[in-house]
């Protein structure tokens, strides 16, 4: 897998001026035509399901028999994988994440949307509707899917109580079993976990100042990168595959890492002991957005598909089956499958607690760019 960036603004190296200024789009659509029978989507593992796993969680058969869109579907593991496919193009829609999103847009590689041509864009959670990692100068380029917490993932067994703090995946300590947690523990494999370092520090190191830690200062940054070079002994596997990590938990002995809902629902359903907690660091997080490709060749299908994912039930199934949150209110009361506390249990409240994914901007010079960020984290995971 490739991390490279094609540079725009210097990669977020120069001012939000030079954002703002690259970030101008033609008009969206002002009215849709007849569907074109396909749609092509890069999709997080999990967010796009037609049954074919569990036919309980299926919302791509009905909206195929109502539109005759046929969706195909390509995954893809990290943020950095997504924003390279739609560089390549041939996709129409992709689900972004906040450490994505602002590229697509400044890159142009997405296009700006017509709110009004999507119904259900009214039923959409107030608190997403103008969120800044996708919207631009007013203008909206994407529809929000859904929201989520990065949590600590455990394993029950190794842990007497349940671990309060993410030193247990940046600290070598010794576990339940009297053994060290030297290499049993995982981090992401993504240039955006940095973020999770400099949240962690935030709090365990004070003196270094970090507000945001999207937004960390040369000095902040290089306490950050010394955490994940020390981590590095500690490290199992830098995961980005979801169904790698379960089978690590389940097979390799892995004690503790950061985790999606999604993961740490399916072990449970298996039975396999584990469980997870917010720390009292707090969370990094996540907030996907739908966006469409500059170049669609199946806007009409794009357009038929954002609206269909805002259905109250498709919202709810795909919170109760990823772990994750609607971002329309009425999901949590419109699914059986999530069921009347699943909201709750996934973190509906913790939205104010949450530090969404972002990518990270110099801002004229005050921060490291993202592009030093992923440069400096390649590097960590070779061991450098």
């Amino acid at each position: 897998m490739s991390f490279s960036l094609k540079p725009t603004c210097l990669s977020f190296a120069v001012s939000c001026m030079c954002l703002v200024a690259s970030a101008q789009a033609a008009d969206p659509p002002k009215q849709l035509g007849p569907t074109e029978g396909a749609l092509d989507i890069i999709a997080w593992p999990g967010y796009i399901e037609r049954g074919e796993t569990d036919k309980n969680y299926d919302w791509v058969t009905q909206f195929e028999k109502d539109t005759g869109c046929k969706v195909n579907v390509k995954t893809a593991a990290t943020s950095d994988e997504m924003v390279s496919l739609m560089a390549k193009g041939g996709y129409d829609l992709v689900t972004a994440s906040g450490d994505a999103s602002l590229r697509l847009i400044f890159g142009k590689r997405v296009q700006p949307i017509n709110p009004d041509l999507i119904p259900n864009w009214k039923n959409l959670d107030e608190r997403l509707t103008d969120a800044p990692w996708h919207t631009v100068n007013g203008q909206h380029f994407g529809t929000p899917y859904q929201w989520g917490p990065n949590l600590l993932m455990y394993n029950t067994k190794l842990f007497k109580q349940a671990p309060d703090s993410w030193s247990v995946v940046f600290e070598e300590t010794t576990l339940a079993d009297g053994k060290s947690n030297k290499g049993r523990v995982q981090a992401y494999d993504g240039p955006i976990y940095i973020a999770d370092a400099a949240l962690y520090l935030k709090s365990a190191k004070p003196e270094l100042g970090i507000q945001d830690p999207y937004q960390l200062t040369e000095a902040q940054y290089a306490a950050a990168l010394e955490l994940l070079r020390k981590q590095h002994s500690l490290v199992h596997r830098y995961w980005h595959d979801a169904t790698v990590q379960m089978s690590d938990f389940k097979n390799e002995g892995v004690a503790a890492a950061s985790t999606w809902g999604y993961m740490a629902n399916t072990l449970q359903a298996e039975k396999q002991p584990v469980a997870t907690v917010v720390p009292k660091e707090g969370v990094t997080g996540w907030a996907d957005t739908t966006m469409l490709h500059v170049d669609a060749k199946h806007p009409n299908c794009a357009y038929k598909w954002m609206n269909w994912s805002l259905e109250p039930k498709l919202q709810g199934d795909l919170a109760a089956w990823f772990g994750s949150l609607p971002v329309v209110a009425k999901g949590c009361t419109s699914s059986e499958l999530l069921g009347p506390g699943g909201c709750t249990t996934n973190g509906y409240d913790q939205f104010d607690k949450i530090a969404f994914w972002k990518t990270p901007e110099a801002q004229g010079g005050k921060f490291v760019p993202y592009s030093r960020w992923t440069q400096d984290y390649i590097a960590i995971m070779g061991g450098r």
